[in-house]
Protein backbone atom coordinates (compact mmCIF):
# COMPACT_ATOMS: atom_id res chain seq x y z
CA UNK A 1 0.00 0.00 0.00
CA UNK A 2 1.10 3.35 -1.16
CA UNK A 3 1.06 6.30 1.76
CA UNK A 4 1.96 9.87 1.33
CA UNK A 5 5.49 10.80 3.32
CA UNK A 6 5.24 12.06 6.60
CA UNK A 7 7.35 14.33 8.84
CA UNK A 8 6.96 11.29 11.03
CA UNK A 9 9.14 8.68 8.53
CA UNK A 10 11.91 11.03 8.17
CA UNK A 11 14.16 8.28 9.70
CA UNK A 12 12.58 5.63 8.00
CA UNK A 13 12.67 7.76 4.82
CA UNK A 14 16.59 8.76 4.99
CA UNK A 15 17.25 5.19 5.68
CA UNK A 16 15.50 3.72 2.25
CA UNK A 17 16.70 6.80 0.53
CA UNK A 18 20.21 5.76 1.45
CA UNK A 19 20.18 2.82 -0.64
CA UNK A 20 20.50 5.34 -3.44
CA UNK A 21 24.33 6.05 -4.92
CA UNK A 22 23.53 9.40 -4.74
CA UNK A 23 22.62 9.40 -1.01
CA UNK A 24 25.00 7.80 0.52
CA UNK A 25 25.97 11.55 2.79
CA UNK A 26 24.26 12.47 5.70
CA UNK A 27 24.24 16.02 4.67
CA UNK A 28 22.90 15.07 0.78
CA UNK A 29 20.07 13.42 2.68
CA UNK A 30 19.07 15.68 4.62
CA UNK A 31 18.66 18.29 1.82
CA UNK A 32 16.51 15.35 -0.28
CA UNK A 33 14.16 15.49 2.58
CA UNK A 34 14.07 18.92 3.08
CA UNK A 35 13.92 19.20 -0.65
CA UNK A 36 10.38 16.73 -0.43
CA UNK A 37 8.70 18.77 2.76
CA UNK A 38 9.49 22.05 1.25
CA UNK A 39 8.76 21.93 -2.46
CA UNK A 40 4.92 21.08 -3.67
CA UNK A 41 6.51 19.70 -7.00
CA UNK A 42 8.20 17.02 -5.19
CA UNK A 43 6.24 14.08 -3.86
CA UNK A 44 7.56 11.16 -1.60
CA UNK A 45 5.75 8.33 -1.31
CA UNK A 46 6.57 5.24 0.90
CA UNK A 47 5.00 1.56 0.36
CA UNK A 48 3.97 -0.19 3.38
CA UNK A 49 3.12 -4.34 3.59
CA UNK A 50 1.23 -4.87 6.74
CA UNK A 51 3.46 -2.89 9.30
CA UNK A 52 6.50 -2.17 8.13
CA UNK A 53 7.64 0.63 5.53
CA UNK A 54 9.96 -1.46 3.17
CA UNK A 55 10.30 0.91 0.00
CA UNK A 56 9.91 4.91 -0.72
CA UNK A 57 9.56 6.30 -4.12
CA UNK A 58 10.06 9.99 -4.89
CA UNK A 59 8.56 11.80 -8.04
CA UNK A 60 8.76 15.24 -9.25
CA UNK A 61 5.79 16.76 -11.04
CA UNK A 62 6.97 18.51 -13.96
CA UNK A 63 3.94 19.98 -15.75
CA UNK A 64 0.53 18.96 -16.24
CA UNK A 65 1.52 16.35 -18.58
CA UNK A 66 4.76 14.35 -16.68
CA UNK A 67 6.17 13.27 -13.72
CA UNK A 68 9.90 12.61 -13.07
CA UNK A 69 10.44 9.28 -10.59
CA UNK A 70 13.76 11.47 -8.81
CA UNK A 71 14.22 8.27 -6.25
CA UNK A 72 13.12 4.77 -5.95
CA UNK A 73 14.17 2.46 -3.22
CA UNK A 74 13.32 -1.24 -1.35
CA UNK A 75 15.16 -2.78 1.74
CA UNK A 76 17.26 -4.96 -0.03
CA UNK A 77 15.45 -7.81 2.14
CA UNK A 78 12.40 -7.23 0.20
CA UNK A 79 13.84 -6.73 -3.73
CA UNK A 80 13.29 -8.68 -5.98
CA UNK A 81 9.82 -9.09 -5.00
CA UNK A 82 7.75 -6.87 -7.40
CA UNK A 83 7.98 -3.94 -5.17
CA UNK A 84 9.64 -1.35 -6.93
CA UNK A 85 7.25 -2.29 -9.70
CA UNK A 86 4.40 -1.96 -7.33
CA UNK A 87 5.25 1.34 -6.09
CA UNK A 88 5.63 2.59 -10.06
CA UNK A 89 2.11 1.86 -10.98
CA UNK A 90 0.51 2.99 -7.44
CA UNK A 91 2.08 6.23 -8.37
CA UNK A 92 1.34 6.24 -11.65
CA UNK A 93 -2.66 5.71 -10.72
CA UNK A 94 -2.53 8.95 -8.41
CA UNK A 95 -1.20 10.38 -11.77
CA UNK A 96 -3.02 8.55 -14.40
CA UNK A 97 -3.00 11.17 -16.86
CA UNK A 98 1.03 12.05 -16.24
CA UNK A 99 3.55 10.62 -18.50
CA UNK A 100 6.49 9.05 -16.62
CA UNK A 101 9.82 9.86 -17.04
CA UNK A 102 12.87 9.22 -15.48
CA UNK A 103 16.60 10.59 -14.39
CA UNK A 104 19.69 8.43 -15.06
CA UNK A 105 19.62 6.44 -12.49
CA UNK A 106 16.21 4.86 -12.29
CA UNK A 107 15.82 4.61 -16.31
CA UNK A 108 17.22 0.92 -16.30
CA UNK A 109 14.96 0.07 -13.95
CA UNK A 110 11.62 1.98 -15.34
CA UNK A 111 12.48 -0.73 -18.25
CA UNK A 112 12.57 -3.51 -17.07
CA UNK A 113 9.14 -2.98 -14.75
CA UNK A 114 6.76 -2.60 -17.79
CA UNK A 115 6.85 -2.12 -21.34
CA UNK A 116 3.34 -0.27 -20.98
CA UNK A 117 4.67 2.21 -19.04
CA UNK A 118 5.79 5.42 -20.93
CA UNK A 119 9.41 6.31 -19.62
CA UNK A 120 11.50 8.87 -21.38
Amino acid sequence: MIIRYKKAFEKIAMGLLSFMPTEKDLKVLQQTIKQYEANENWQLFLWKEEEDVIGLIGVVLEDEDSFTIQHISVNPSHRMQGVGKAMVQAVKAIYPNKKIKSNDLIVAFLSKCSEEMQVE
